[in-house]
């Protein structure tokens, strides 16, 4: 086959015709040469809002395919190259043991998912519950307010990007095909096939739910075990290494080898593999708010008045660095999605976006949050988580457990909002209004006071009076990162530390890829236990 990158098409011009036109023009060749046009990556380029374009990296069958190449010297065609992934050779020693996969959020549903395939059976523990139950108590907690913490929207089956917008951007370089095994593993379990190819894919909460529960499914036929809760919460060590755990404080069972998959909010399982001694370090992270606006303004900043109607949700992405050398950018932006408490403590609040797959909600939410460092927080292995839950608890005791929200003009003038304007609220769990500076440290309401109205230059609207802020969003990512050596174990041999909760990832794809690559290396070094040959 051959590549085509850079092949642009109007919008309103495009078809499956009109590609196959534009690649007879792009090779030289007639359009009955052409046996098939298949999308690779697909942009969208809105830089000029008079003339969008789709802009395809396009993959083709042609016939003649080494004349055709010989005649076009082109940086942007070229044979097709290899990005399949290769799946590892088996190791030669033996586990004594069936390996165990702590949390079934992406990075622990695809070491396992992979684990599986290749015949070692793993055991998945998972301290929430199977998706049909975690998704009634979620929905219970926002109705009530009455809390689970061992199943909540950060714990159960799929984590907690199974509560979010399931984007999966990445910024990863795919050489070894990785990203590429979790979206067609994703496809393969009933994921859109269009996220294979577009910039900026999505599955949405209501049917990223449905690819995990099959995804569970296929790796329970291929020898995998799921417990449901069951939450680690202990480690049996000798002689620096992992003999056997404990979880529910009640059930002990040998294991030489763990899969630490465990998310950025089991703050207790943090603090147990403190006591341990087990080698971690508090690293950066980001805590600020959320905030609100129609969909239909940020479509028709992103796509102006012609094209805002032809193209899917707009989303947006805005970085600003303070006078005083803070960060502020959008994180986790949700087109046509939801605002959700995301609290996984008692007494402790914290919130998230959230969209389905069609994103057909009338509001954009994103979060806008400050970048913090060890100065902010203290440089002790666990003094960010600390500080995250002291800012969640003042959080809950503002409203007693309701989310506190403000408009941007009541912000501005140091005041709790009343009423709210032309944009309402559209939120998972209930709500209060407050005042944020009342109780949000200075340095993060400073700097989003600084960075707004740069934020409304760059999108005209973006600071409109009445849009709404609601605090706290402060699970970003991880406050700690579990060190690992080249063999991805932990100071304590036979522990492997993986995905967004030991610091090795930032989003659904990253955590599935750190996933792969931590039972890659597993599977590298050891054969199947005896029992399984």
């Amino acid at each position: 086959m051959i590549r085509l990158r850079q092949v642009k098409i109007l919008v309103e011009q495009d078809s499956e015709n009109t590609r196959k036109q534009k690649v007879s023009k792009l090779l030289r060749c007639k359009m009955e040469d052409i046996q098939k046009v298949m999308i690779r990556k697909q942009s969208i380029d809105a830089r000029h809002k008079d003339q969008i374009f789709f802009v395809y990296e396009l993959d083709v069958e042609v016939d003649q395919e080494s004349k055709i190449l010989k005649k076009n010297h082109s940086k942007d065609i070229f044979p097709t190259p290899d990005e399949h992934y290769h799946l590892p050779k088996r190791g030669t020693k033996k586990l004594l043991y069936r390996p165990v996969v702590v949390g079934s959020g992406p990075a622990g549903l695809f070491a396992a998912y992979l684990l599986a395939e290749m015949g070692y059976q793993p055991i998945i523990i998972e301290r929430g519950e199977k998706m049909a139950e975690r998704k009634k108590t979620v929905e219970s907690f926002w109705q009530t307010g009455k809390l689970n913490p061992e199943s909540n929207v950060q714990f159960g089956e799929g984590g907690a990007g199974t509560f979010s917008d399931g984007k999966l951007n990445t910024l990863t370089k795919d050489k070894e095909g990785r990203g590429r095994k979790v979206f067609e593993t994703f496809v393969k379990h009933g994921a859109p096939s269009d996220i294979l190819y577009l910039q900026k894919p999505h599955i949405g909460t209501d049917l990223l739910s449905q690819v995990i529960v099959r995804m569970r499914e296929e790796i329970i036929s291929m020898g995998g075990e799921f417990r449901y809760q069951t939450c680690l919460t202990d480690l049996i060590i000798e002689d620096g290494k992992l003999v056997a755990i404990e979880c529910n404080h009640d059930e002990t069972f040998p294991c030489t080898h763990l899969i630490l998959a465990i998310g950025h909010s089991a703050r207790d399982t943090f603090e147990m593999l403190y006591h341990h001694n087990l080698e971690m370090h508090a690293k950066p992270f980001a805590i600020g708010v959320r905030v609100e606006h129609p969909q239909t303004l940020i479509n028709h900043v992103q796509y102006g008045p012609k094209y805002e109607s032809l193209l899917p949700p707009a989303d947006y992405k805005l970085t600003y660095t303070t006078t005083k050398g803070r960060g502020v950018y959008s994180f986790c932006m949700c087109p046509g999605g939801f605002v959700v408490n995301a609290s996984s403590e008692e007494g402790h609040l914290a919130i998230n976006g959230m969209s389905n797959h069609d994103r057909g909600e009338k509001n954009a939410n994103s979060a806008l949050v400050v970048t913090l460092n060890t100065k902010d927080f203290g440089d002790q292995p666990l003094d960010g988580m600390h500080y995250q839950q002291t800012l969640e608890h003042l959080a809950y005791e503002r409203g007693q457990g309701k989310i506190p929200v403000q408009l941007y003009k009541d912000f501005q003038k140091n005041r709790a909002s009343t009423s709210f304007g032309e944009v309402e609220p559209i939120f998972k769990g209930h709500y209060h209004f407050d005042n944020l500076k009342e109780w949000m440290p200075r340095e993060i309401t400073e700097a989003l006071e600084e960075a707004l109205p740069v934020f409304g230059r760059k999108m005209p609207g973006f600071d409109q009076e009445d849009m709404i802020m609601a605090g706290i969003e402060s699970r970003t990512s991880s406050p700690v990162r579990i060190l690992r050596n080249e063999h991805m174990e932990s100071s304590i041999l036979g522990i492997y530390p993986c995905g967004e909760g030991a610091g090795y990832a930032g989003g659904i794809t990253t955590a599935a890829i750190d996933g792969l690559k931590v039972a890659e290396s597993l599977i590298e070094d050891y054969d199947v236990p005896e029992t399984l040959s």
